[in-house]
């Protein structure tokens, strides 16, 4: 069952979505609307817009856009109930029982429960003769048993289903643990424990729930990975998900260092560095960054001195750029891991280590040097010439000349060179920019899940649906010369799909479209669309011709191009006839 309109709109005035958003994102005044840093993907420059008078937010960088609820969805990786709950809660607006289906809720309780139960199963099996092998691996790398009951490390037996059975005569079904992806599903139609065989380390979320597990092998084994992580289920997405956070949280006031290795994060807080977390083996998404940025200011990053772990900080660094973070890099003498260094030297040397980690421009142009013999005059004009284009992507102009006047000092070379080696630099990749968004703008980028994939096979077609749509949710009245045209007469089906939202709407109270009260109709990405289509058009100085112009438009993409035609459009022909539209929108003002 649906939550009623009436409760959804309450809910909605009680929670401003400027107030919604501005906890995670820091908003700025412009004009009627707010901008800032969009909080799902990486930018230097603002391209997240908050509107304030259609409740809606849209982001022209990377497409994410909705209203309030699908904003906390997103963000803080619910599902649409979840999302109206919460704001519910915070605004005091009490949901009748029985007016929404919470089957996908009590099926996340139950993972929840799931992975409590198999992470104390682990935990208890550790210190049976069975687990005895990975106790003794543990303690061998340095831990100590306060250590490895505080993060409930654990063992996975051998045995092919010696966790399912355990979860089977506590009561879980089959179904649920596959969901939970502690089982797997064989070819023959079976089921076998995931995890078999390994060191377990439970991953727990901010909250204290574990959400997933990260298995090593067994040391003497060198078949399948080093580590196996959980596949993302309901509760758990790797992309937003940090090893040790759950504890870092409450000691990071000053920094966060982020190390690579489950390991290296369990030492580290042993070793007194509580404020450390592992990135799971993944690449440093925005995701975490946005998390991180909630708790700390600071940001070191240790992570392997092999080309993988380099490239891992060059990525992190930029992911990072815009997240508001100060960042710096810790270089690990020798090659060493940090848990490697510290057992060797000691915690004071450490942290005398983490003290002089260099920040990124500095990490940059350290970087630049690597392989380059700079005692050569062909070597120096190389680097120098690396070192420029490292600079060009900073956009503190003090920084900037602080370090050019460095280089400068260092390698013999007159500042004004480097400067102006920088500034043509930076003029060149803003031209190359602008170019991609004149090309984006003639003709659109397309990704993988675009939410309407027609557009690469209709593109005149669908943008004059899209004109349609944008039109009617900002003046409803218009259906009425819509007398031979429905849904039925569109191309792409989720177009037909607003099409039929913004036409109940206007037979609702005072006609107008609500974003808010189709959140339960589309998915996270068809709302971002939807934001687009509501926020991304108009004002429409003649809406009416609009409308006869755009529905002209369509009549012909059916009628006249085959499938696949306009999608082949050259560019030039595609700014032809987009152009021809525009003029003849203008001349019918």
């Amino acid at each position: 069952m649906r939550i009623p309109d009436e409760v959804i709109m309450e809910i909605k005035y009680k929670n401003p979505i400027e107030e919604v958003i501005s906890p995670y994102v820091n908003l700025k005044r412009a004009g009627r609307n707010l901008n800032g840093l969009c909080p799902f993907h990486n930018e230097k420059t603002p391209s997240f817009t908050v509107y304030t008078d259609t409740g809606s937010f849209y982001c022209f960088g990377c497409g994410a856009g909705g209203d309030a609820f699908g904003f906390i969805r997103r963000i803080e990786n619910l599902d649409y109930i979840e999302a109206v709950k919460k704001l519910a809660d915070k605004a005091g607006v009490n949901i009748p029982e029985g007016d929404y289906d919470d089957s996908y809720l009590k099926l996340k309780g139950r993972i929840y429960e799931i992975n409590k139960e198999t992470a104390r199963f682990f935990h208890n099996y550790l210190f049976t003769d069975g687990g005895k092998w990975a106790l003794d691996y543990l303690l061998d790398r340095g831990l100590d048993i306060k250590s490895i009951k505080h993060f409930g490390l654990g063992a996975a037996p051998t045995e092919w289903d010696s966790l399912l059975k355990h979860l089977k005569a506590k009561g879980f079904y089959l179904n649920e643990m596959e969901q939970a992806n502690v089982i797997t599903k064989n070819s023959r139609g079976g089921y076998y424990d995931r995890f078999r065989n390994r060191v377990m380390f439970p991953i727990i979320e901010p909250s204290g729930r574990v959400v997933g597990f990260s298995g090593r092998r067994h040391p003497d084994e060198d078949k399948g990975g080093k580590y196996i992580n959980t596949s993302d289920t309901p509760v758990y997405k790797k992309s937003k998900t940090l090893f040790g956070f759950n504890f870092a949280k409450n000691h990071c006031s000053t920094r966060l260092l982020v190390v690579e290795g489950n390991m290296d994060v369990v030492s580290l807080h042993q070793a007194g560095f509580e404020n450390t977390i592992g990135t799971l083996g993944t690449a440093f998404t925005t995701e975490q960054a946005r998390m991180i940025a909630r708790y700390t200011n600071e940001i070191v990053l240790s992570f392997d001195s092999d080309a993988a772990g380099q490239k891992a900080v060059a990525r992190a660094t930029e992911v990072l750029s815009g997240s508001g973070l100060n960042v710096r890099v810790l270089s690990v003498p020798d090659g060493k891991d940090p848990d490697e260094f510290i057992k060797k030297n000691g915690a004071d040397r450490f942290k005398a280590l983490l003290e002089g980690a260099v920040n990124e421009i500095e990490y940059k142009l350290f970087a630049a040097a690597e392989g380059i013999d700079t005692a050569t005059a062909d070597g120096k004009a190389k680097y120098l010439k690396l070192a420029a284009e490292a600079l060009s992507s900073i956009n503190d102009p003090i920084a900037v000349d602080l370090y050019a006047g460095r280089l400068s000092q260092q390698y013999s070379i007159t500042k004004s060179v480097l400067v102006k080696e920088v500034t043509k630099m930076r003029q060149n990749k803003q031209r190359a920019n602008h170019k991609k968004q004149i090309q984006a703008a003639i003709k659109p980028v397309f990704t993988n899940n675009d939410p309407n994939p027609l557009k690469r096979t209709h593109q005149l077609g669908v943008a004059a649906e899209e004109e349609i749509i944008s039109v009617l949710m900002a003046h409803p009245d218009m259906f009425k010369i819509l007398t031979d045209f429905s849904e039925d007469d569109m191309i792409s089906p989720i177009n037909k799909r607003i099409f039929s939202a913004v036409k109940d709407a206007s037979l609702k109270g005072d006609g107008r479209f609500d974003i808010s009260l189709c959140g339960d109709d589309f998915s996270p990405e068809e709302m971002g669309y939807i934001a687009s289509l509501q926020n991304g058009k108009g004002p429409f100085a003649n809406p009416k011709q609009s409308i006869e112009d755009a529905v002209q438009v369509l009549k012909n993409e059916k009628t006249n191009a085959p499938p696949g035609e306009a999608g082949k459009l050259a560019d030039d022909e595609w700014a032809r006839q987009m152009q021809k539209m525009i003029e003849g929108k203008k001349r019918s003002n």
